[in-house]
């Protein structure tokens, strides 16, 4: 199948008119401008790269659209994979947490559950679906999980976590406070000066509490042994940040100061940042702003973390400000997450690589639309347009010449 006439973002830069040739999944050619080839013509869209997301927290959040309010993993999986297909998504890693909060949906049980549903439902899916599993340092009882879970080899990502306040991403506690509070649906103005102060009790207690690093060294020396790549959450020091690299930790993901960025680029980490956050220009958190943190040099990857468009708009947005060219910007949200997570088969436009591709095109006003989607070569979404283009481009011969 050769798909024409089409703007191509490679790695080194943008061919303005070309055509790639796609063979059972890979693809097989490159071609530059007026291609002698017949194929589906795809005359103003851009062709990049399918991105690839390494954090998502969208299926929990699908899961229990709304406190308490409980649907079957497996329609909220079904339901946000054809999402992540239309905005360009084909590898994403679903991020599980272990026991942060004590609610249901982060109990041990569930988060297996989860786990194993992704597992059970991969292949019915349109996408890549991976396992993000998060533990956090101050559960004892997660090593023999996550021992159990790599032995089952469902997990493909490993990320340690410390939402102790009082440090990390809830460095300020009132900050703490007032995300709990928004994030338990309670409205902070109708909670007693009481229970905030015997909450901010408890806080100033944790944050006295020597850090217990056993459980992490623990988990990064299961990671190691099943090659499994290791991820450090909210790291906010450069000491933090060495006493990941020495657990063989290899990516920072959402550092919330600049000190320690810039210590995980040093030690040769990958670095993570939110691409909501970089499409905003500031943190939800107040905490560091990944647009500054990309402008320093020190962001190699881009997560959608909660919003799926983020990847895609993102990359546009950054060269529209002049941040980065566009294939640099792309590198992102699709080369650089591929490399953190030994992904060499894919992530970038080239001769050999898994054919993952999205036909991009921009409004007047600029923004980014998916107007298809492509994994292994099989349009896994398309829209009316890519419909019509069909119908009024080929006939059934060749139709049946172009897809054989």
């Amino acid at each position: 199948m050769w798909l024409t006439e089409l703007r191509l973002v490679l790695p080194d830069g943008i061919i303005e008119r070309g055509a790639i040739q796609v063979v059972n999944g890979k693809i097989a050619d490159i071609l530059t401008g007026d291609a002698p080839v017949r194929g589906l013509t795809l005359r103003g869209l851009t062709a990049i790269p399918g991105l690839i997301d390494l954090h998502g927290d969208m299926l929990e959040r699908d899961i229990e659209p709304r406190p308490g309010a409980y649907f079957p993993t497996e329609v909220a999986l079904y339901e946000l994979d054809k999402r992540l297909a239309g905005a360009g998504i084909t590898t994403a890693f679903a991020a599980v947490g272990f026991a942060w909060t004590k609610n249901d949906l982060r109990t041990q049980e569930k988060a297996q559950e989860i786990i194993r549903t992704i597992v059970r439902c991969r292949e019915d899916l349109n996408i890549d679906v991976r396992v993000h599993a998060r533990f956090e340092i101050g559960n004892g009882n997660t090593a023999p999980i996550l021992e159990m879970l790599l032995q089952e080899h469902t997990i493909d990502l490993v990320s340690i976590m410390d939402h102790t306040p009082g440090q990390g991403q809830y460095k300020n506690i009132q900050k703490y406070v007032d995300f709990m509070t928004r994030w338990l649906g309670f409205e902070p103005d109708k909670i007693g000066e009481e229970l905030i102060k015997q909450v901010e009790t408890s806080i100033e207690t944790q944050v006295a509490t020597p850090r217990d690093w056993s459980v992490a060294a623990e988990l990064a020396a299961l990671a190691a042994a099943h090659g499994i790549p290791m991820a450090s959450h909210d790291d906010d020091t450069a000491e933090k940040v060495a006493q990941m690299s020495e657990f063989g930790v290899t990516i920072s993901e959402f550092p919330v100061t600049l000190e320690a960025a810039h210590e995980a680029r040093r030690r040769g980490m990958h670095v993570i940042m939110g691409a909501p956050n970089a499409y905003r220009g500031e943190s939800t958190g107040g905490n560091l702003s990944a647009t500054t943190a990309i402008q320093a040099g020190v962001v190699d990857i881009l997560a959608t973390d909660y919003f799926p468009f983020s990847l895609l708009g993102v990359a546009y947005k950054l060269a529209a400000d002049g941040l980065l060219p566009l294939h640099e910007s792309v590198k992102l949200v699709s080369q650089r997450p591929a490399e953190a997570a030994n992904l060499m088969d894919r992530g970038s436009i080239a001769v050999g690589k898994s054919a993952d591709l999205v036909l991009v095109e921009q409004n007047p006003a600029g923004h980014p639309r998916v107007r298809a989607t492509l994994r292994e070569g099989h349009f896994i979404f398309q829209d009316a347009q890519i419909n019509r283009l069909v119908n009024h481009t080929l006939t059934l011969q060749q139709q049946d010449e172009l897809f054989a």
